[in-house]
């Protein structure tokens, strides 16, 4: 299936019906008066996030969605039938924009998460809401509300663990892997990885999600190569695996670059965990891999580990590293979910209710 991480739709929400002008005319009944109903309203246009979707290619080949329009109202006072809501399922980490992407509508980061995009306009008053003493046979009726209508850009960032980030060829597709079931593209030329890899890693009876996004290159921060459509899917990444590549000539350079582009970027990426990796170690001389090792550990001020994804030297050790950074993070999540209950439950019962 082809990856889709940003789409721009249009969305309409259902008209409301037209009331109705309707007289009671019955044998015998001196007294009829008019009867006339009120139209339904229009259908409302909802959102939802859900499990099993990756990406939003089906907002690709449809974009226009409109919700059905209310019914007409009907003599003998019957009010016409609501219009039909429509819900739009898209994957969850999806964000969605207004048509100039200046303004975030929502946010959908938990599977259930639920938004109304667009509200059915109202349906109209028939013209039994308008008699009185006065006026006892009302030839008046209201039009249904228009439904709102707008242009929309759904934009999908990937809700994973920990994320890959290194330079075109450092070996991510490798890593993913070596250590996933994922079956990424690799080859031995600069961007194979077109679109962020999904994979499941297994260490220690745990789990976790490890995201792999196309290379990096200088300038991506402001759109050069594959930019910043893919920087992010790593904005939601509790701790970032910077693998290098250990051939390069210069990898002081090369982590340099990425880090950048990162701070670049914005969105606090550079203040991310990160665990750095010296990558294809099976490729180098050991006295060399150690010389890059403790370059690269003086310039970035971190621990590198030296590890292969081809030989799977090392690769245990990093999951682990990462696993402990993730579930750490796991753990503050949860209490600050837990907090924030709280605190709603609180407000809750300190304030006014119902009776």
């Amino acid at each position: 299936m082809k990856f889709v991480d940003q789409s721009r739709i249009f969305v309409k929400s259902g008209d409301g019906g037209n009331g109705c002008v309707s007289f009671r005319r019955e044998k015998f009944v001196e007294f009829g008066g008019p009867n006339g109903g009120d139209g339904g309203r229009g259908g409302h246009v909802y959102v939802e996030a859900v499990d099993g979707l990756n990406t939003l290619v089906d907002f690709r080949y449809k974009r226009h969605y409109k919700a059905a329009r209310g019914q007409h109202g009907m003599g003998k006072d019957r009010t016409g039938a609501n219009g039909a809501d429509i819900t739009l399922q898209v994957p969850v980490g999806t964000q969605i924009f207004d048509e100039d992407m200046d303004f975030l509508i929502a946010d959908l980061t938990q599977p259930g998460d639920r938004v109304m995009l667009a509200e059915g306009g109202s349906g109209g008053l028939g013209n039994s809401h308008f008699k009185s003493s006065t006026n006892q046979a009302p030839r008046r009726s209201t039009p249904g509300a228009e439904g709102a209508e707008m242009w929309v850009v759904l934009r999908l960032k990937l809700i994973a663990d920990a994320g890959l980030v290194g330079l075109p060829n450092a070996g991510k597709s490798t890593f993913l892997a070596a250590v996933t079931r994922a079956k990424p593209k690799i080859a031995d030329y600069p961007f194979t990885t077109l679109s962020p890899q999904l994979g499941v890693v297994g260490v220690d009876g745990n789990e976790f999600v490890l995201a792999d996004i196309p290379g990096l290159i200088e300038g991506a921060s402001e759109g050069v190569g594959l930019g910043t459509r893919f920087l992010g899917h790593i904005e939601r990444c509790g701790v970032l695996l910077h693998l290098i590549d250990g051939t390069a000539d210069d990898v002081v350079g090369a982590y340099e670059t990425i880090m950048a582009e990162l701070a670049d970027y914005g969105a606090d990426l550079t203040g991310k965990p990160m665990i750095i990796g010296l990558n294809k170690a099976d490729a180098i001389p050991e006295d060399t891999l150690e010389e890059k090792r403790l370059a690269l550990a003086d310039a970035s001020a971190r621990p590198v580990m030296t590890l292969s994804g081809v030989s799977g030297a090392g690769v245990r050790d990093a999951l682990s590293a990462l696993w402990d950074v993730i579930k750490e993070d796991r753990r503050q999540r949860t209490r600050a979910e837990a907090d924030g209950a709280g605190a709603d439950d609180s407000e809750t019962a300190g304030g006014w209710s119902p009776i």
